[in-house]
């Protein structure tokens, strides 16, 4: 079984600093790629950033410029370090990767996996 593991959220003031992190854990053969997503209040999830494979990156407009994301193959995690904080980056973000694994017939598998979520709450 394979898990993301959040943390970094909690309370901030606008223009602040914060970093998301992100590990996988389990047993996978490989992560094809993991980013962020968050979703406000009344709306839908959205992704605000990913590495896909080759390092490529990719941000959604509303964070380029002040959202910076990393990914540590080595240690299977991924890391978003968001600064010039506005209030409408208030929302629940969640870790995603795409990975390869081993089913229980030892065939090579393709699987989504969510983090739980952590709540980021920034006021101005």
């Amino acid at each position: 079984q394979v898990q993301l593991v959040e943390s970094g959220g909690g309370l901030f003031q606008a223009g602040g600093s914060l970093r998301l992190s992100c590990a996988a854990s389990g047993s996978f053969i490989t992560i094809n790629s993991m980013g962020w997503y968050r979703q406000a209040p009344g709306k839908q999830r959205e992704l605000v950033a990913e590495v896909l494979p080759g390092n490529k990156l990719d941000y959604v407009d509303s964070v380029k410029g002040r959202f910076t994301i990393s990914r540590d193959n080595a240690k299977n995690t991924v890391d978003l370090q968001m600064n010039s904080l506005k209030s409408e980056d208030t929302a629940v973000y969640y870790c995603n990767a795409y990975l390869y694994y081993r089913d229980y017939q030892g065939r090579l598998s393709y699987l989504e996996v969510w983090g739980q979520g952590t709540l980021v709450t920034v006021s101005s």
